[in-house]
């Protein structure tokens, strides 16, 4: 199974579009003001999809995965974005940063590589 869709709900349409075009994606539905979908390099997909209720939203975090996690903060802080957490190399092995988009989400930019899928406690699934 492979994760290739995220939807997440959205205060404010416009501020969340411009949110996702500047961190990198590449919007390919614009069904204002309800609707959106970008697509990453990879060609995995998220969505946001217009929220009345901030009740609506959950603490899910989205992790985009990229080479060099200090460059990349970098260059979107240069862009305007602001961080609740700088990179840090955490116990599982990823170096991660977090932020969050105008309607509270938590996003991850993280590097783990091979760590991702085999970290050194892997367990091998149950065949069968």
């Amino acid at each position: 199974m492979d994760l290739n869709q995220v939807t997440l709900p959205c205060l404010d349409y416009d501020e969340s579009v411009r949110f996702y075009k500047t961190l990198g994606l590449a919007q390919i539905v614009d069904s204002p003001p309800r609707y959106a979908r970008f697509e990453t390099s990879a060609g995995t997909t998220l969505s946001i999809h217009a929220s009345t209720a901030a009740s609506a939203r959950l603490d899910t975090v989205i992790y985009f995965e990229v080479e060099n996690v200090d460059l990349e903060v970098r260059r979107l802080k240069h862009l305007g974005l602001v961080f609740d957490a700088d990179p840090a190399d955490q116990d599982w092995l990823w170096r991660e940063a977090y932020l969050r988009d105008p309607a509270g989400n938590r996003i991850c930019i993280y590097h783990a590589g091979d760590n991702r899928r085999f970290p050194p406690w892997r367990i091998e699934p149950d065949a069968g």
